[in-house]
């Protein structure tokens, strides 16, 4: 019988908050992390706004000499690996061969690369960092975690693009389910707020040019929505069979029921603006929960703000619950973090876990002028009071990879005392 799986410890870089109370009050605050960029001199960029981890320093976590030699994605990897330990209070110990990590990114140390590109034109081969390879693959948090828990098991990068922290965290549930590990790190991270990463989606015209209303600029489902906003973070969750976690004394967090995968095998960057793709993965994850739609309330939808994406998510939703869909909480968080791109599967399944824990579902902000082709409820503008069961985190990415999670509020057992 495969084990149950649970989540003991969670640690986030956002652009609402660097750590899981901040962002967490952020969201249920409705306050946007959105921002005119500061990363570097956006002036003759014809988008100037970005959703950055504002306040976010290395050192609190790296020496001088380490946080020279790794990217910001590997850095906020160190900072929420730190965070998640803390909650998790897990220790690797005897048991380093049955822990792993699985952590993601998409286009992994962009800043890093960039820079030494530059060296390398200006300066010649010579002057390049011997650092420059071990920063910039998309392995690097994994290794990273390996090297500061001691953790022996199952270690790789991944990488679906916008889906790979949900893939990293369906991985490590399905690592555990097989038998192959007791206890995984996992999650995904981004920091391509850069003049190539900027101009790069901007000439894809997925961007939005509000750089005059910066936290109004990110409006999923809103009839005047005109692209996503970029942003950096992510999250890394820690995993465990249950049996393993409560035998050490852990307290879960969340059970993850199920996890799927589908491919749209459509388009290189668009959707399927018919939404079979998105839809079948959705039902996958419900079959393989055990769950009927009608048990769902709350969707984290993957809500980028894109006019293509948002209407082929709705029309995904509807196709996988009927009726059903009327009835759904379907939010996105995006419209106040902007889109940690690989980093946002990962930071929403936390939010999912959040939502479960406290009967709170955060919003989707800066919806006032309702798409009609988007008629769901996204919980507009204020957080909204709920009793939960199960929450579903939709991510889906560039390519057509489409991945969904379930997650289950847990509630521990009373034990029976026996005359």
């Amino acid at each position: 019988m495969n084990p149950r799986v649970v989540v003991t410890g969670m640690g986030i870089i956002s652009p609402v908050g660097l750590d899981l109370r901040t962002a967490w009050h952020n969201l249920l605050s409705s306050r946007s992390g959105i921002q005119p960029i500061t990363a570097f001199d956006a002036c003759g960029f014809d988008v100037r706004i970005a959703g950055e981890a504002h306040g976010f320093d290395p050192l609190c976590v790296l020496s001088a000499k380490e946080a020279r030699r790794t990217d910001r994605f590997v850095q906020f990897a160190a900072a929420a690996l730190e965070e998640a330990l803390v909650q998790s209070r897990l220790t690797v110990g005897s048991n380093a061969y049955e822990i792993g990590a699985i952590i993601g990114s998409g286009v992994g140390g962009i800043g890093t690369y960039t820079t030494e590109l530059d060296i390398l034109n200006k300066k010649g081969p010579r002057r390049v960092s011997p650092f420059l390879i071990p920063s910039i693959t998309v392995d690097v948090p994994s290794v990273y975690v390996a090297l500061r828990t001691g953790a022996k098991g199952p270690n790789f990068g991944l990488a679906s693009a916008c889906s790979t922290g949900a893939d990293a965290i369906g991985q490590a549930f399905e690592a555990i389910r097989r038998g192959h590990a007791k206890a995984m790190f996992s999650g995904g991270f981004e920091a391509a707020i850069t003049p190539i990463g900027i101009a790069a989606f901007d000439q894809m015209r997925a961007l939005s040019h509000l750089n005059d209303d910066p936290g109004g600029a990110s409006r999923p489902f809103d009839g005047k929505r005109d692209g996503f906003v970029m942003a950096e973070g992510g999250a890394l969750l820690v995993l465990e069979a249950l049996e393993f976690a409560l035998r050490r004394g852990a307290e879960p967090l969340a059970e993850i029921l199920s996890y799927a995968s589908t491919s749209d095998a459509v388009h290189l960057t668009s959707p399927d603006m018919d939404g079979c793709g998105a839809a079948v993965c959705m039902s996958l994850a419900m079959q393989r929960a055990r769950i009927r739609p009608e048990d769902v309330i709350y969707i984290n939808t993957h809500g980028t703000g894109t006019p293509s994406g948002d209407s082929a998510e709705t029309r995904a939703i509807k196709l996988a619950f009927g009726e059903r869909a009327y009835q759904l909480l379907c939010s996105s968080t995006k419209s106040m973090t902007g889109h940690m791109l690989a980093g946002a599967g990962a930071f929403e399944a936390a939010v999912c876990i959040q939502a479960l824990r406290t009967g709170v579902v955060p919003p989707t902000i800066n919806l006032h002028n309702l798409d009609p082709e988007c008629d769901l409820d996204y919980v507009p503008n204020r957080a909204q009071k709920v009793r939960l069961r199960f929450a579903l985190s939709n991510a889906f990415g560039f390519g057509g990879h489409n991945s969904c999670l379930i997650f289950k509020k847990y509630v521990r057992r009373a034990r029976v005392m026996r005359p």
